[in-house]
């Protein structure tokens, strides 16, 4: 009896084994859907700006010297002549004295080689001297003439350096930044402070590489951006003057400068640059979590809203604006696309349209 049991139990677990399993039943997704529509293509970016002068110069003394005084100060509004700093003007008069000296040196020894050849020009006509003689006297007078022209051009040259110790202004405008103390010891050329000219203004901004070739397209379009002070609610229109030919080398992005016209902003205020891009007439608008990716290609869940199933649509995306992708081809006006949850879809599965709880629980109150 014990034998036949066993070979019972063995049977029974042999039969349990052949026994094919149940299909497991995939579960009814719930999913959020939207209705493709062409909607507004205009995509819109912002950025930061701040105001600038469109013509800005760091200003410095031609000359070398010690800088003695420098009366203005960051912010300060200059106008046209108004001397800016001053260097000390000891060394540069002493040498303006000696180059005057040297140019009446120079103009008392032509004077006398010239008076020397008027009279061996006498001599020679009487027949006292020769040729050869009267040659010499000709050359020495000559070269005499010459050292007198160059040291009246050196005279003129120490002259203007003696006034090159005043910086002056040449143009009306505001210190926009300080580069040199009194008491320094400058070299020609070596900046001393930077003036920021009275005139026109930019709103100068960053952009971003793959953005450039869109911004270079509105380059010169009168009123083509938008221009807002912080603080203001008054938009403004602008014209992109100018767009950088090459990147920053640490932020990697290009500097863009949009005119704004007679907007009244000061220099150095913080300003919000809009520029509005047309998108492609055909694209359609959608969630950029409606987008996956498959095979290597970009594709979307459409629905088929009588049968409650989804298949997956291969689509073609023009561009990225914020959180929404423009799709340039694979999609009509009127399908319904899912917009979460597309990463656990697959081809042909039922789904059904997700309720908010709190919503359905309003509208159940409310009835």
């Amino acid at each position: 009896m014990q034998h036949l049991a066993g070979l019972v139990a063995v049977l029974a677990l042999g039969l349990v084994a052949c026994s094919k399993p149940e299909p497991v039943v995939e579960p009814i997704r719930a999913v959020r859907t939207t209705v493709v529509g062409g909607g507004d293509t205009q995509s819109r970016h912002e950025f930061a700006a701040d105001i600038r002068a469109q013509s800005e110069s760091r200003l410095s003394f031609r000359v070398a010297g010690k800088l003695l005084s420098r009366p203005v100060q960051l912010g300060d509004s200059v106008r046209a002549g108004q001397v800016l700093a001053q260097l000390d003007p000891q060394d540069l008069k002493l040498g303006a004295d000696a180059a005057k000296a040297a140019l009446t040196a120079a103009q008392t020894q032509y004077e006398q080689a010239e008076a020397d050849a008027r009279r061996y020009r006498e001599l020679r006509a009487q027949g006292f001297i020769g040729a050869a003689e009267m040659d010499r006297r000709e050359a020495a007078a000559k070269s005499a003439k010459a050292q007198w022209d160059q040291a009246r051009a050196q005279s003129s040259l120490q002259g203007n350096q003696a006034q090159y110790a005043s910086l002056v202004a040449d143009r009306s405008g505001v210190v926009t930044a300080v580069d040199a103390e009194p008491g320094q010891v400058l070299s020609a050329g070596t900046p001393v402070v930077r003036v920021a000219y009275d005139g026109p203004r930019d709103a100068v901004f960053a952009i971003p590489e793959h953005q450039v070739n869109s911004l270079k397209a509105l380059q010169g379009k009168a009123g083509a951006l938008t221009v807002q002070l912080w603080g203001d609610a008054t938009p403004h229109k602008a014209t992109l003057r100018e767009v950088s030919a090459a990147a920053d080398a640490q932020t990697r992005t290009f500097l863009a400068k949009a005119d704004v016209g007679a907007m009244p902003a000061k220099l150095g205020q913080t300003a919000t640059v809009t520029v509005a891009h047309s998108a492609p007439s055909a694209a359609l608008r959608l969630p950029l979590t409606a987008v996956a990716q498959a095979k290597g290609q970009s594709v979307v869940w459409v629905l088929d809203t009588p049968a409650m199933t989804v298949r997956q649509q291969p689509i073609v995306v023009a561009t990225a604006d914020g959180n929404d992708v423009l799709v340039a081809s694979g999609l009509k006006a009127g399908e319904v696309v899912v917009t979460a949850g597309v990463h656990v879809l697959t081809p042909g599965q039922k789904v059904r349209l997700y309720k908010d709880p709190a919503a359905a629980a309003a509208s159940a109150a409310s009835r």
